[in-house]
This record gives C-alpha cells, structure tokens and sequence, in this order.
C-alpha cells in the first residue's frame, strides 16, 4: 500500500517523502511544481537509493487524481499541496482561497470515491490567530487567522472534522506546524523559495550567500525579551518524522486527532541571527523595518501531546536548524536551478 503526498516536491513535502522512504513506506507524489521543483525528488532518490512515482498535476485537475487513485494501491494521503505566501494571500484572496480549498476538496471527494479515508492534513499554528494563552496546546481555542492563507488551513480543519463527523471512517490527523526551517544535513535538499523568500531563514542564508544586501527585521517593539517577534522554529527533518509518526498513529483508526509540531521554544527574530552568525562565522547585517501587517509578537507551542501520543519529539536544536539551512544554501547557492 502507497501513501500519496500532495505537494511532495516542495520543501517539507520532499523532506517528508525522504523520511517516509527511510521508514520502508512506499511513496506517490503529485504536485503541479508551482513552487517546486522536480529536481527535489530526485535528490531524494539519491539519498534513500529508492524510486518515487511522481505525476506532475493539479489537486484541481479531478480527472487527473482519479487516474492516479485507479492506478495507484493508495492507503493514506498526506496534503501538503497549496499555495503557502502571507504577504501574497493578502493581494491573491480569491487565488488562494480556489486553489487551496477547491483543491482540496476535489481531492477529499476522489478520496472518498475511491475508499481512501485516512488523511493527515498540513495545518499551521496561524488557525490559532492571536493565541488565547502560550505556550499554545491543542486546547487552545482557534483564533482567527489573520491572512488568508491563515484562513484556507482554518476551513480546511473544519471541512475535515465535519466530513469524519458524517463518515467515522474517515481518519484525519490535523497536524499544526510552528515555523520549520533548516535542511538535510546532506546539504542536498533544502528551503528553494522562488524570488525573494517570505520567510526568515532563507532571507538569512540568501543575505550570508551574498544575493540580498541585507535582512530586514519587521518590528522592533513588540513585547518581547528584544523587541523582536518570537516564534518557535523546528527543524524540517523533525517536522518531516512527525508525519511518519502521524502515519504510524493513522493506522489505529484514531478518527480525528489534533496535534502541534514545534519544538516548546520561542526564538526572537535577532537570537536566530546571533545563532545563525555563531554557527556559520557568517555577518549578517539587517535594519528595523515598519512591523509587518498581521504579524503577533509571540507564539510557540507545547508539544507534549504529540510526544505522548505519536512518541515524536523535536530533537534537533537552532544551532543545528542554522548550520543545516548555511550548508545547503551555500552548496547550492540558486536552490536547486544550480
């Protein structure tokens, strides 16, 4: 039996199929390489001696789906696929809001139609919103997302309980991610943003690589130790264990089981530039810019859940997520193009 992975070239579905492999399971993707690149899957390849069966398609494309789930033995899906920029979602509502929830829904409905009911779900700690209490458990209550992105995981969740609630066959594993940064320890596989990066870590290692000037910080004024946003960053091979953990617990027909991957701390924006200059010997220079639209001060989880129910735990520390995410960038100073 296959587990399909949706979004399985891009940069936490590639770590997770890699993972996956490593673990004896046999792995199909689909992905429409929006924001992906098949150049991923081939270094996963390499690195587990194991093939991949890949389809280039849409999650839209319901034809498509139904001739993989035809053709495929597929037990249990892991949805990655989705359009995942903040700052876009905000200007492309209507974008994200038609790729991400109809194609889901298209897949969900080729799902049921072909027996398949188990599905762990690629959520985000940003359906808590501005957190009610922290560190944030899976009690917390969900906020409302301050994006749109933030929203299509929010609905996505729901969408999910409700279709377990009519169907108790359905099993669906819900799993909350914190902020995953770093790269295989290899150095083959990594964070490959097209243009300029959204996100902290690639923003860091483009500015050590020399191809942007500077980092800028938005905010320097929150509530925080230095002013600057706190989050809880977790490594991506941790993240990606998670969902091979999630996989394992899928099996015991659970029905719908909610469960935070971070690691339990919060890291400013400027202690990921003191590690990242620590680990690397690398300056990198950055300016306080306006805080950015949407943005909290601090979130971080508490993981002791999934460390009780899936036995997962974060083990790999920021000095670590630093160096991994510096030696990828630097053996591959264009991502994956070069």
């Amino acid at each position: 039996m296959a587990i399909l992975v949706t979004g399985g070239a891009g940069f936490i579905g590639s770590h997770t199929v890699l993972e996956l492999l490593n673990a004896g399971y046999e792995v199909v993707v689909v992905d429409n390489l929006v924001n992906a690149s098949k150049e991923s899957l081939k270094r996963v390849e390499e690195l587990s001696n194991k093939k991949v069966t890949f389809y280039e398609n849409d999650i839209l494309d319901r034809d498509a789906l139904n001739k993989i789930f035809d053709k495929e033995d597929i037990d249990s899906v892991i949805h990655f696929a989705g359009l995942k920029a903040v700052g876009e979602s905000v200007a492309k509502p209507l974008e994200y809001y038609h790729n991400n929830i109809s194609g889901s829904l298209v897949l969900f409905d080729v799902m049921r139609n072909h027996g398949v009911k188990n599905i762990i779900f690629s959520s985000s700690a940003t359906v808590y919103g501005d957190p009610a209490f922290i560190p944030i458990t899976e009690e917390c209550p969900k906020g409302k997302p301050t994006n749109p992105y933030g929203m299509t995981k929010w609905m996505l969740e729901e969408i999910l309980m409700d279709i377990q609630k009519a169907d108790p066959e359905w099993n669906v594993i819900l799993l909350r991610y914190f902020n995953p940064i770093g790269a295989h320890e290899s150095g083959r596989m990594g964070e490959n943003p097209n243009g300029i990066p959204n996100n902290l870590m690639p923003y860091i290692t483009q500015v050590a690589v020399g191809k942007l000037q500077q980092l800028g910080v938005f905010g320097n004024d929150y509530d925080t130790p230095d002013g600057t946003g706190v989050r809880d960053y977790i490594h991506v091979v941790d993240l990606a264990l998670g969902h091979v953990a999630a996989i394992k617990k899928i099996a015991e027909n659970p029905g719908v089981k909610i469960y935070n991957l971070g690691t339990g701390n919060g890291y400013s924006v400027l202690d990921i530039v003191k590690n990242f200059e620590e680990a690397t010997g690398v300056k990198i220079p950055y300016v306080i810019k306006e805080r950015r639209a949407g943005d909290i001060a601090t979130c971080y989880c508490d993981a002791s859940l999934a460390k009780k129910e899936l036995g997962w735990e974060a083990k790999r520390d920021l000095k670590q997520m630093c160096a991994d995410s510096w030696r990828w960038q630097s053996n591959n100073p264009n991502g994956y193009e070069g």
